[in-house]
């Protein structure tokens, strides 16, 4: 049987709503949507799509990082964003982090996200090698 290891961000949502930050199962590691807020509950780069990009992005690579994972073991992306004419800042924080991995990207414009402020929400996959 596969081990199931759940990643926890330790915000007070994860057991209201019942959610992990990340969840491992064998070599497969889902990332859920993460969105540019710190462990104060204060959103960083508000009116910054940018800023929330980069922020996200290290969130999630610290995620990994628990997980035994990497960014060099994503292989897709997520990117939920409030207004898509931004898609060159939000993308450019992207290629910071992914340029040379380069997994399978989406970027959808959504209505809205949990709080207005909030310009991104990124969720990711990631598939470890068969020898880690």
């Amino acid at each position: 049987m596969t081990k199931r290891i759940n990643i926890s961000s330790g915000a007070k949502w994860e057991d209201i709503v019942g959610y992990s930050r990340a969840v491992r199962v064998g070599n497969m590691i889902e990332v859920a949507g993460t969105t540019a807020v710190d462990e104060r509950g204060e959103i960083v780069g508000v009116n910054n799509p940018y800023e929330q990009t980069k922020y996200i992005l290290a969130k999630i690579e610290s995620a990994l990082i628990e997980a035994g994972a990497s960014m060099k073991d994503v292989v897709r992306t997520r990117m939920f964003v409030t207004d898509i004419s931004k898609w060159e800042e939000i993308g450019k924080a992207h290629g910071e982090f992914f340029k040379e991995i380069k997994p399978a990207a989406s970027m959808i414009e959504v209505k809205g996200l949990i709080n207005p402020e909030l310009l991104v929400e990124i969720e990711v996959t990631a598939v470890l090698s068969e020898d880690k």
